[in-house]
C-alpha cells in the first residue's frame, strides 16, 4: 500500500510534463526576490528550454522508441488458451459522470482485445483493472470495460473481470489467482507497445509465460521518431515514456521483474 501511494505522490511531482509547469512557478517566484533572482531567471529559462525542445523534436518518440520496438508483434498461430487485456485505456470518471464508457489514448487495447476474442472463440477471455487512482479508488474501470466491449460486440459474459488491482504486478498477481493457468498453456497478453516490456517482465517474475501483443503505437514502426508540432501529443509520449523506464527501474530493484529491461 506504502509503495502504491509513494509511487503515485511522486510521479505527480516527477512527471515531466508537471516538472517542467513547476520549475517555471518556481523560477518565477525566485526571480522576484532579491536573493534568488539569478537562479529564478536560469531556472525558467531552463525550463522554457526543454518545453521547446520537448514541443518541436522528437524527444519523448526517441525515449519511447527502445520500448515500443521491443516486442514486435506477430499473430499468434495455433491453440490459444487465453487472451488477457491489462487495463489504462478507460476514463471511469468520464463514464460514471456521462453514463457513456470513455476511452483514452490508448483505445487500441480495447480494440485489440476485442478483435482477439472475435478471432480465437475457444480462448478464455480476461480483462484486469481495477482503480489505479489515490484518490478515487472506487471508480473501477470494469464497469467501463463491459460497456465499452459491448458497444465493440463482445457479449457481457464472454469475458472473466478482475476488478481489484491497481497496477500492473497486481494485474499479473490476482489474474492468474483468479484463472489459474496450466503449464504448457498458450496466453496472449494485450497492452500498450510502451508498456509490453515491463508487462512482460512482471508476468514472468509471476511464473505466467504470455505471448505478447503489443498494440497503441506511438511512434513509426522503421524506429525514426514522429516529429509533430503538437505540444500536448508530443509531452503525453515523453511523460508515458519516462514513466515506463522509471517502472522498469523501480519493479527490477523491487524484483517484480525477471530483468532490467524484458525482451523476447
Amino acid at each position: 500500500m506504502l509503495s502504491f501511494i509513494l509511487s503515485k505522490l511522486l510521479w505527480g511531482i516527477f512527471a515531466p510534463g508537471n516538472a517542467l509547469v513547476l520549475a517555471v512557478a518556481l523560477g518565477a517566484l525566485l526571480w522576484r526576490t532579491r536573493r534568488w533572482q539569478r537562479a529564478g531567471r536560469r531556472l525558467v529559462t531552463l525550463a522554457v528550454l526543454l518545453l521547446l525542445l520537448v514541443m518541436y523534436t522528437g524527444l519523448g518518440a526517441l525515449i519511447a522508441l527502445p520500448l515500443e520496438n521491443r516486442f514486435p508483434r506477430a499473430e499468434p498461430e495455433g491453440r490459444i488458451d487465453g487472451i488477457i487485456m491489462l487495463g489504462g485505456a478507460l476514463n471511469p470518471p468520464i463514464t460514471a459522470d456521462r453514463g457513456d464508457p470513455s476511452l483514452n489514448e490508448a483505445a487500441e487495447r480495447i480494440l485489440g482485445f476485442a478483435d482477439l476474442v472475435r478471432r480465437h472463440p475457444e480462448a478464455k477471455a480476461v480483462f484486469t483493472g481495477g482503480s489505479g487512482r489515490l484518490l478515487a479508488p472506487d471508480l473501477k474501470e470494469d464497469i467501463t470495460a463491459r460497456a465499452a466491449l459491448l458497444q465493440a460486440g463482445i457479449p457481457a459474459d464472454r469475458v472473466l473481470y478482475e476488478a481489484e488491482s491497481r497496477n500492473t504486478w497486481e494485474n499479473a498477481v490476482l489474474s492468474k489467482e483468479m484463472v489459474k493457468p496450466q503449464p504448457g498453456e498458450r496466453w496472449i497478453l494485450v497492452t500498450s507497445a510502451m508498456h509490453m516490456p515491463r508487462s512482460v517482465g512482471i508476468f514472468r517474475a509471476v511464473g505466467w509465460e504470455v505471448i505478447p501483443y503489443p498494440v497503441d503505437y506511438r511512434t513509426k514502426h522503421d524506429a525514426t521518431p514522429w516529429l509533430r508540432f503538437e505540444f500536448g501529443q508530443n509531452l503525453v509520449i515523453l511523460d508515458d515514456a519516462v514513466r515506463e523506464w522509471i517502472g522498469l527501474t523501480a519493479y527490477r530493484l523491487m524484483g517484480r521483474t525477471d530483468s532490467l529491461f524484458p525482451g523476447p
